[in-house]
């Protein structure tokens, strides 16, 4: 591999675009500001591109200057994190599988799907929740073996990932107790009635249950809605509404959150899938999730 820059030029401009001008970088490095100045210019010359201009009496980032910063991010944050990895994997032999789990993902469903690979003697397991596309990026940058989702991920023409169906559920219907008998006395049409909480529209089950209601005829009385799956649950199981959740899950649903089942909504089912990073999955857990 070919590098036309230097590192250590790439990260004397990340100090200066933190710190927000060279003075404060030189004061941060404990270096003279023009050294500083140089490096940068260095860094400059061989991209080909201007990463600061004047303003006022310092310096802003060009927008050449805000990309690579946001590249030097991502670097020198994989820097940050090299020191701890290598004592971790030097002291502790394991199998480490690090995933990602889409917002809108029904926590109990994610437990189901990773439950087989929790019989493995060595597992390090690491979740991390968050937004559909960040974890697509972190997953590009193999930050994360694979990503855990309700929607496939997008063709891309730089982002090379695959979407493997690990299954799918039909949705249903769940209510605290003391909603319960008015939300299943003529359900669905009962659900115009009952409050009602939805997941937001960033999870796919959002689209299907707007389909669902507009077929079936119901406005549904909408009192809440929310990005995170558990605490749609929580909030519901306090009283505060009836909920939708996927069947797959309902006997543990309605043991742990204490909610009783309403009805189903038939024809509607919600898919799960594994996205990774490579067509050819070379992790044993990963391609042991996929096939299941």
């Amino acid at each position: 591999m070919s590098l036309d820059f230097n590192y250590r030029h790439l990260y004397y401009f990340w100090v200066v675009g933190k710190e927000g001008g060279i003075t404060r970088a030189a004061d941060r490095l404990g270096m003279a500001v023009q050294t500083v100045s140089t490096q940068v210019r260095e860094l400059e010359r061989s991209l080909g591109h201007a990463l600061l201009k004047p303003e006022g009496r310092g310096v802003a980032l060009t927008e050449a200057g805000q990309a690579t910063l946001r590249q030097a991010d991502q670097i020198f944050a994989l820097g940050e994190q090299l020191p701890a990895l290598v004592r971790e994997a030097a002291s502790t032999p394991s199998l480490r599988l690090a995933v990602g789990i889409s917002d809108g993902m029904p926590k109990l469903v994610v437990r189901s799907l990773l439950e087989p690979m929790l019989a493995e003697p060595q597992l390090r397991l690491l979740c991390h929740e968050g937004e559909f596309d960040d974890l697509l990026a972190d997953l590009a940058l193999h930050r994360l073996d694979v990503v855990l989702s309700d929607r496939v991920a997008a063709p891309s023409t730089t982002l090379k990932l695959h979407s493997h169906l690990l299954g799918s559920s039909e949705l249903a219907w769940y209510a605290p107790p003391a909603l319960a008998t008015a939300a299943r006395r003529g359900f669905p049409q009962s659900l115009s009635k009952v409050p009602v909480l939805l997941p937001t529209t960033h999870a796919a089950a959002r689209g299907l249950l707007d389909h669902w209601f507009e077929r079936q005829g119901i406005r549904p009385n909408i009192v809440g809605e929310f990005e995170d799956s558990a605490l749609l649950k929580t909030f519901g199981s306090g009283g505060m509404g009836a909920f939708p959740a996927v069947s797959r899950v309902g006997e543990d649903l309605i043991r742990s959150y204490g909610v009783k089942f309403v009805g189903r909504c038939a024809g509607v089912e919600e898919r799960f899938f594994a996205i990774a990073a490579h067509r050819k999955v070379q992790h044993p857990l990963v391609l042991r999730l996929i096939k299941g």
